[in-house]
């Protein structure tokens, strides 16, 4: 740990107004909010409240920077790269404050919170590499004609980001959006809008023009919906629940059918076949639904165990559960901060609650801390059946359960017996249920002896209800382009 710098506590708050244009305003009602220090359920500071007189400002702030001619448009595709260098340069330098920020204002571990710095910096300079290498193909027709497409930016983007990952979903919006040259309107969490804002200001520093990257506050069925609602918005990428995903697909395409990218929920299957080293797989396991408090899209929330191995490894999931420490986010040492705020803390609770009551059995924790943050005690459920609540809905907890069966073939067709499909993993030495689980279980991504382990490169998204498109890595530079074809007559000679 000597690498990591050590945290700021409570550090000090720069930016809490709106960000249009290239400059930090009230809101135009005046209207501000309260943004919750999840540690201690206190008032960090009152953020401005955008609403959709703010939205549209900063639309039409970004669809002046998107017009022909202007210095965003005439500017070379190397050096919209050069830039977003540069705004992962800055991230980098900035990286204790901005880690120290996030645990603030999110209550994870600032551990956790300085690695995705680095990480999400990893994700700009990846997409900055890409926005010179953005081009067309040249096409053989019939005819006498020259046939050629060019890749443009789709234009106004908006981006709604979630509140597990407010940075590294801000980058994984901003640096593939500026490569293919569109402008973008981002609307954060209403519970972690002070980093998007400081991520604002070193767009700005690192010399974005005015109007290209835009921040406003505010809650979902406001600025959200106005995002969503505005006819010069070109695109959508959202990351958040699958409810909010339906509503928002429903306005795009009730209004000028707006593009979508849609990472959605998950209740992902992480399988572990009877010849697994139960070592390594109860310890991927454990940090596949406990990582982030469990507040992650594609946590291994169903783990499927073998019946001939399944009392082992429910006891070295007990083991760990117990061993893994909660508390002070800001020391070194703590793996588990609060849930969020106290709305997901008490859907938690609740669902825990159910998985008493229809018969899961608590191998460890199963309750809150108590005080006066929203911390949750590791949770692990062994007996856990497919009918139960904490088996079908997305708990998105520090909550693991343990579920048994006996073939290869019952545990994929359990595996598919949910309306998400974002991740799977198995865990086996035999290479050929490995495929087969593979070729079997409907996810974007499938893990094989790990789980989710960060990686910025390859495409990840949702088949069934867990979403549309793919972020990360070259599939994703495709959901910010239109494809254009260009035809040209070619005069014959005279004879």
């Amino acid at each position: 740990m000597d690498q990591f710098p050590q945290p700021i506590r409570n550090p000090e708050v720069k930016y809490t107004k709106l960000f249009i244009n290239n400059e930090f305003v009230d809101s135009i009602s005046g209207k501000t909010f309260p943004t919750i220090n999840p540690t201690n359920g206190q008032k960090i500071c009152d953020v401005s409240e955008g609403d959709k007189a703010d939205v549209d400002k900063a639309v039409e702030a970004a669809k002046t920077a998107f017009k022909l001619g202007s210095p965003w448009r005439r500017m070379d595709a190397s050096k919209r790269g050069a830039l977003l260098y540069k705004i992962a340069e800055l991230m980098e330098r900035d990286a204790q404050y901005l880690g120290s920020l996030e645990t603030y204002d999110n209550g994870k571990p600032y551990l956790n919170s300085y690695g995705e710095m680095m990480f999400a910096s990893n994700i700009v300079r990846y997409f900055a590499g890409s926005a010179d290498k953005i081009g067309g193909k040249t096409i053989p027709v019939d005819g006498d004609f020259m046939c050629y497409t060019r890749h443009e930016p789709v234009g106004v983007c908006g981006a709604v980001i979630p509140w597990n990952y407010p940075v590294c979903m801000f980058a994984l919006k901003l640096a593939p959006a500026l490569a293919c040259g569109n402008v973008i309107v981002f609307k954060p969490a209403e519970q972690t809008p002070l980093t998007a804002l400081y991520m604002a200001a070193l767009c700005k520093e690192a010399g974005v023009p005015p109007g290209v990257v835009n921040v406003v506050n505010g809650y979902g069925p406001t600025a959200g919906a106005a995002i969503t609602a505005n006819t010069d918005v070109d695109k959508i990428a959202f990351t958040g629940s699958t409810e909010v995903g339906q509503i928002i697909m429903q306005a795009a395409g009730a209004t000028n059918i707006k593009r979508t990218t849609l990472e959605l929920g998950g209740k992902s299957p992480n399988v572990i076949m009877d010849d697994a080293d139960i070592e390594s797989a109860a310890a991927w396991s454990h940090e596949a639904v406990m990582t982030n408090m469990g507040q992650c899209c594609v946590a291994g929330s169903r783990t499927f165990v073998h019946e001939k191995i399944y009392d082992q490894f429910v006891a070295k999931c007990r083991e760990l559960g117990e061993k893994r420490t909660y508390g002070d986010p800001y020391e070194l040492s703590t793996k588990n901060g609060p849930q969020v705020d106290k709305e997901q803390y008490s859907k938690i609770i609740e669902l825990i609650e159910s998985g008493k009551k229809e018969g899961a059995k608590v191998e460890c924790g199963g309750e809150a801390v108590g005080g006066d943050g929203f911390f949750i005690k590791p949770t692990v459920f062994s007996g856990v059946t497919d009918n139960m609540r904490i088996a079908k809905e997305e708990i998105f907890g520090p909550v693991q359960q343990i579920f048994k069966f006996s073939t290869l073939d019952e545990v994929i067709e359990r595996a598919n017996a949910t309306h998400y499909g974002l991740g799977a993993a198995v865990f086996t030495r035999n290479i050929d249920n490995a495929m087969l689980f593979v070729q079997g279980v409907r996810a974007g991504t499938v893990w094989v002896n790990c789980y989710n382990p960060p990686c910025y490169q390859a495409p990840f998204g949702g088949f069934k209800m867990s979403g549309l498109g793919r972020e990360m890595g070259e599939y994703n530079l495709s959901q910010y382009q239109e494809v254009k074809t260009v035809m040209i007559k070619i005069p014959q000679k005279n004879s």
